[in-house]
């Protein structure tokens, strides 16, 4: 089993992630400074591990209803991801657990997206409406998934709904204003509109529609967020 995974790990991956709505989303091979990993281990290889639209939420709301208890989507990704990186001899990586990964840095590198006036990543397919879950981390040089860059869309994009249509006022060009967001959502209006509907600025984006989250997805999203008392 070993030896056929290590000649074939994307294929033994893809294999492996499907089922549970993830793939894979780019990856980066540390030619010069390896990635140093908490317990003094080097790394040469890392493989990132995400989803885009709703395609995890049928095997994730299967595993919530038999699981309760906080950060569900935090718990089921390890309890999906860690036997499939033991089977593949390396090791998962989260952008949840402390002291923060520079998910973000490798996600630039490997997969060229940038910031949206969202603050969140926006792909040129996916547009706002894709995740990422892990990072997978090789001490071993592994085949990595070609990633063609592609202009930044909100280049390109004259109207920029996004910039109009936040109830909150909190979206411009130049920052996210994330008090003036978290204030809305914790008033009625608030709880009436996004956070029954979701946020309006990012379904305004014209981006990626096709692969907006199906509504208790972006329900479930809404109610994680940390909001203060009303």
């Amino acid at each position: 089993m070993t030896g056929s995974v290590r000649s074939d790990t994307l294929g033994f991956l893809k294999h492996r992630l499907e089922p549970h709505g993830l793939t894979l989303r780019g990856g980066l091979l540390f030619a010069d400074d390896a990635l140093v990993l908490r317990d003094g281990r080097r790394m040469t290889s890392l493989l990132l591990v995400g989803y885009a639209g709703s395609s995890l939420w049928p095997a994730f709301s299967r595993f919530r209803r038999n699981h309760e208890g906080p950060d569900p989507l935090d718990h089921w990704s390890k309890q999906v991801i860690d036997p499939i990186a033991e089977a593949a001899e390396c090791v998962a990586l989260y952008p949840f657990d402390k002291p923060w990964w520079p998910f973000q840095q490798w996600i630039t590198a490997s997969e060229g997206l940038e910031r949206s006036p969202l603050g969140i990543l926006i792909h040129p397919e996916y547009g706002l409406w894709h995740g990422y879950r892990a990072a997978l981390a090789f001490d071993r040089p592994i085949e990595v998934p070609q990633t063609a860059f592609r202009p930044h869309p909100c280049d390109s994009c004259d109207d920029k709904p996004c910039l109009t249509t936040c109830p909150a006022n909190a979206v411009t060009e130049a920052s996210f204003n994330l008090p003036s967001c978290r204030r809305y959502l914790v008033s009625s209006e608030g709880q009436g509109g996004c956070m029954v509907s979701g946020c309006a600025a990012r379904i305004a984006c014209p981006v990626g529609q096709n692969f907006r989250y199906e509504p208790a997805h972006m329900r479930f999203h809404m109610q994680a967020l940390d909001l203060p008392e009303a």
